[in-house]
């Protein structure tokens, strides 16, 4: 075969992004939870049917999953391969939830299909889709005292969930039977299900137009030139090690912080980052598997270098040393519901800690962190169903050396946005009585952090459980190079006329409420970047005219003093506060 040209590659790359992106816009289109229809909490992808090794993945996926999925689907490769899974057919589609072979915690469900070409399996397409319940202990799944995976709910081994494209009534049936809201799972289902079935179609007429091999061809040039990039990427950082830590508020059990501690070593062309000295397994459900651990690194990187196309071939320069004997190397039966959605974070944030001396003019301080999870689980009287509700919530991205951070965006692991007001209020029997920035939450610096978001929600009727799996309650996002800390998390739950705040700040569970009781969440804001007192005063000026910040927090975060009855610097005070 001749080489393949420029053009010809350039088309099959876009062509493949293309299959993925509309396979995660028809799962989420025919979903029917508003995690996955509104949030877009799922990802899409194409595999290696060697070894589970990324091709692509959908540029609106979350990116938590970039190598959570290749994982477990590498794991499935290897099960069939060894007779502990039961061998392919057209047709078959695979679910899997279990944590430690390649996952994340129970609520994400993966889903994975061959694909034939002329008899064989020419690659795999695999999605993964937020499940609100998968049953356990708590509504929604977020068990904040968990000690063991059994009480975070149902956990499935690859098995064939569809048979030849036919759905196994009784695998079906033995998932309803351990999951709330059961009669709602069907349309999740299907929808994950078509996801994989357009994948497929779609992949097809490229390789029909194109030819097998050519389309082989441009996958293997594709990840040797995402390996290169990403090579030539890291040759530019100086040679060294750099050191960070990052600080989880507790494991929900024992009240205590654990620790990431985090060495990435820069030699050549390639980073390896070393977790030893992290704190070991912990008893709550903040324990994280190694699929998570690694991905958490991947799209970190990722965030730092955006411009190198997403495959296996940008992580082969990225060496993870396996982190044993700590909390980051999760093993059976280990609880780990925290782990996808607050420990990956915390991993980014050490690996942005790290990296930020290296290149501060790329990597920004820390972000809010946290994905926010509020399941609400109960039974509305008014429709006579019970329902469970799971609220994710964005925050401040950090300041870096351009400009500030960004202001309630999504999680550093995903580009899943909070339901509408409008769908939340339609589908479950609650009132979002406030809704706004939370003024005053980024961290000061020559750039500030991005702010967070302020909610409250009242319950409307029937009685309620609520549980929450958040983080950066006990110590906010890390400012970097001088900056200051973004705010801290905060919940406060409104129950019979008194105040109610979690012992472990940002992590609860089974909270009973009843109609007219209410939970406020405040998200963190993202970390400062460089030295406060640095700031432009006419930025900070225009801060407080927005109300982001109060002018005693002008005088006390930035040095800027403004002139009484008025508003406007008063330089000569700015001057003197600042020297001084």
């Amino acid at each position: 075969m001749e080489k393949l040209d420029a053009i010809t590659l350039s088309v099959l790359q876009a062509a493949l992004q293309q299959v993925c992106d509309e396979m995660d816009l028809t799962f989420s289109r025919a979903a029917f939870s508003p995690v996955i229809a509104e949030a877009n909490d799922r990802s899409d992808g194409i595999y290696s049917a060697l070894d589970g090794s990324l091709i692509a993945q959908g540029s609106q996926g979350l990116p938590v999953f970039v190598g959570v999925m290749q994982y477990s689907t590498r794991t499935v490769i290897e099960m069939i391969a060894d007779g502990r899974c039961l061998p392919p057919e057209p047709g078959d589609i695979y679910i899997v939830n279990d944590p430690y072979l390649g996952g994340t915690h129970l609520m994400d469900v993966r889903f994975a299909m061959p694909v034939y070409r002329d008899g064989k399996i020419f690659c795999w397409l695999s999605n993964t889709g937020h499940w609100p319940d998968i049953g356990g202990s708590v509504p929604g799944g977020f068990s904040a005292s968990a000690t063991a995976v059994e009480q975070e709910g149902l956990r499935l081994p690859p098995v064939k969930l569809f048979k030849k494209g036919v759905l196994d009534r009784e695998i079906y049936a033995i998932i309803c039977s351990n999951i709330r809201v059961a009669d709602q799972r069907i349309g999740d289902i299907r929808a994950q299900a078509a996801a994989l079935l357009i994948g497929q179609d779609r992949l097809n007429g490229i390789l029909d137009r194109y030819g097998d091999e050519t389309v082989v061809e441009a996958i293997a040039e594709l990840r040797r030139r995402a390996a290169e990039q990403m090579r030539a990427n890291i040759a530019a950082i100086p040679d060294g090690t750099y050191r960070s830590e990052a600080f989880v508020d507790s494991d929900g059990v024992v009240n205590e912080p654990l620790t990431i501690a985090l060495a990435v070593e820069k030699q050549g062309d390639t980073l390896t980052f070393d977790f030893a000295g992290s704190s070991k397994p912990c008893a709550g459900p903040m324990n994280s598997v190694l699929a998570t651990t690694l991905s958490s690194v991947y799209l970190a990187m990722r965030h730092i270098f955006p411009d190198v196309p997403i495959s296996a071939g940008a992580f082969e320069p990225l060496i993870v040393k396996r982190p044993e004997g700590t909390f980051l190397d999760a093993k059976y039966p280990r609880p780990v519901s925290g782990c996808a959605a607050e420990v990956s974070q915390r991993i980014a944030e050490a690996v942005f800690a790290a990296m930020v001396q290296a290149l501060p003019d790329k990597v920004t301080a820390a972000p809010a962190g946290s994905s926010g999870n509020f399941a609400l689980g109960g039974n509305d009287p008014a429709r006579g169903r019970d329902y469970v509700m799971y609220q994710i919530s964005g925050g401040g991205y950090g300041g870096n050396s351009g400009h500030d951070g960004l202001t309630n965006g999504c999680s550093t692991i995903g580009i899943s946005k909070s339901p509408p007001v409008e769908i939340m209020e339609q589908a479950f029997p609650v009132l979002y009585r406030h809704y706004a920035l939370r003024e005053g939450s980024g961290g000061a610096g020559k750039h500030r952090g991005g702010f967070g978001l302020a909610y409250e929600v009242e319950i409307l009727r029937g009685d309620a459980r609520a549980s929450f799996v958040m983080d950066h309650g006990r110590f906010g996002p890390q400012g970097a190079l001088g900056g200051k800390d973004g705010a801290v998390n905060t919940v406060t739950v409104f129950r019979n006329g008194e105040e109610h705040v979690p012992p472990h700040l940002s992590k609860e569970q089974d909270i009973a409420l009843k109609a007219g009781d209410r939970v406020r969440v405040g998200t963190p804001g993202g970390g400062g970047y460089g030295d406060p007192f640095e700031r432009d005063a006419d930025q900070v000026l225009r801060d407080v005219a927005l109300g982001y910040y109060t002018a005693e927090e002008a005088s006390e975060k930035f040095g800027v003093v403004l002139s009484a009855g008025e508003l406007a610097v008063d330089q000569r005070a700015t001057d003197k506060q600042r020297a001084s």
